[in-house]
């Protein structure tokens, strides 16, 4: 009876480790993948073009663009913030915040900074959200409206300033954000060069925590001096230069970031546009636009490029940091089983094969697979289930590996952006990359396990953001 007992408990082992090796080999390989991608799309890329080049070559025919800038107690940036936005390089564009019911000084601030005055303007209501109490002009510039209304959340807010705006394409950003002076003009260039075909665009994120910033511009580039924002600057350059890119190159980026990204609003409003209460509306948004355009047998391109960046406010206790990670991870949940049908599905092309395939092994299965490792690997080499050269050649993969992807990331940041100008900030985030694989990356991954299981006790709890604000950021 003991030895029956004994193998199954064995079997039950050799399962779950087979699992997570499985898991983890899958991961390896798509990561793998993204990295060749990434590198060999980068090296097909032309030299980036200077500001002024592309001013002189698009100027003339590029489209009116609206910047919307969902605002929910962002009273620390929000001013900063639309600063920067009205300082762009573009010919045309207008900036729309919506301010989400915010319960702190937001819309004061904004009154008090831009002499803002209630005014009437009609707009299409093609999409549904929230009652606007008020629209709001500044008679120091025609470029600038800001939408008070009833909170909604973030889909809600974007889905208003849709209806209110008037240009062809509309940018979205966070209120917490400053784009690069040339990121609005490097963003449209895919619009302007492929305007039949490309219905989105997404632009790096980059942290600004440390930078010098004035009059809402990035003045000098400086690294985190706190070591949470430091190990999420690797973060971002392994997220952004690598996957997206990546993804972008075989037209399978399934994520434009919310942050920052460019829209052709018929296609969104199309779609129905973002999804109402949704915990991962820009995930949610750029599947739809995939389903409709596959749906309707159209060429597209969802792009990814490198150059537009927009600089944003990291989170600097790990709180913070574990509440946008477990919110992440329950939006990308509930993306994944919302359009599960596109799973595998022939209709969808490389979206349903490569993109929810990689959904599925890396926010699906990977956090619990990782997790389970952690536990279990060790467990079953204490009750002498696993042999200690298993045990070490398992753990040898994982850090060697992490720390390979991430060096790698590194690489082709120095490669395509160079906005690291000084050698020791290059070698401050090579040791961070190296760091972050012991502590840091199990910690994420057990945040996403907790958002796992708020998923199913569905949980849609968005949590509070704490911001220390740009403006404080080294001077």
């Amino acid at each position: 009876m003991m030895s029956d007992w004994s193998h199954e408990i064995v079997l039950a082992a050799s399962i779950l480790s087979w699992f997570i090796i499985g898991a983890g080999l899958a991961q390896t390989t798509i990561y793998l993948l993204q990295l060749i991608i990434a590198a060999y799309a980068l090296s097909k890329r032309p030299p980036v073009a200077r500001s002024a080049l592309l001013w002189h070559r698009y100027g003339d025919v590029a489209p009116p663009i609206a910047l919307l800038v969902p605002a929910y107690n962002e009273e620390l940036n929000v001013v900063e913030s639309v600063h920067s936005m009205l300082a762009l390089e573009y010919p045309n564009f207008e900036v729309i915040v919506i301010n989400d019911g915010s319960k702190d000084q937001t819309l004061q601030r904004l009154i008090g900074a831009f002499k803002l005055v209630k005014f009437r303007r009609p707009y299409e209501e093609a999409l549904a959200h929230k009652p606007i109490r008020g629209l709001y002009s500044s008679p120091m510039t025609e470029r600038l409206f800001v939408v008070d209304k009833e909170n909604g959340g973030k889909a809600d807010a974007q889905n208003a300033g849709i209806n209110v705006c008037r240009a062809p394409l509309f940018c979205v950003i966070d209120g917490d954000s400053i784009l690069e002076p040339d990121a609005l003009m490097r963003a449209a260039q895919p619009f302007i060069d492929d305007p039949e075909r490309t219905i989105a665009v997404g632009g790096t994120i980059r942290i600004a925590n440390g930078s010098r910033i004035e009059a809402g511009r990035v003045r000098e580039i400086h690294l985190p001096n706190r070591l949470l924002p430091l190990l999420q600057v690797v973060e971002y350059l392994r997220a952004f230069l690598m996957a997206r890119l990546a993804w972008s190159h075989i037209n399978t980026l399934m994520l434009v970031s919310g942050a920052f990204g460019m829209f052709r609003r018929t296609e969104v409003v199309a779609v129905g546009g973002f999804t109402m209460g949704s915990m991962g509306e820009d995930l949610d948004l750029v599947i739809k636009l995939h389903r409709h355009m596959r749906d309707a047998g159209r060429k597209y391109r969802i792009q990814f490029i490198p150059e537009p960046v927009c600089w944003t406010e990291a989170p600097e206790t790990l709180s913070v940091l574990a509440r946008q990670r477990t919110r992440w991870q329950r939006g990308a949940l509930e993306c994944f089983f919302r359009y599960r049908a596109m799973l595998f599905n022939p209709r969808y092309g490389r979206v349903g094969f490569l993109g929810f395939g990689h959904i599925l092994i890396v926010d699906v299965l990977g956090p619990v697979a990782e997790v389970l490792g952690y536990i279990l690997i060790p467990a079953f080499w204490l009750l002498g289930i696993l042999s200690t050269e298993y045990l070490l050649a398992f753990t040898s993969l994982i850090f060697t590996y992490g720390v390979c992807v991430s060096v790698c990331s590194l690489v082709l940041e120095e490669a395509e952006l160079q906005r690291f100008p000084r050698a020791r900030d290059l070698a401050v985030l090579t040791a961070v990359a190296v760091i972050e694989n012991f502590g840091y990356r199990q910690l994420n991954n057990f945040w996403r396990v907790k958002g796992w299981w708020q998923y199913l006790r569905a949980d849609q709890s968005w949590g509070e953001m704490t911001r220390t604000g740009l403006s404080g950021a080294k001077k």
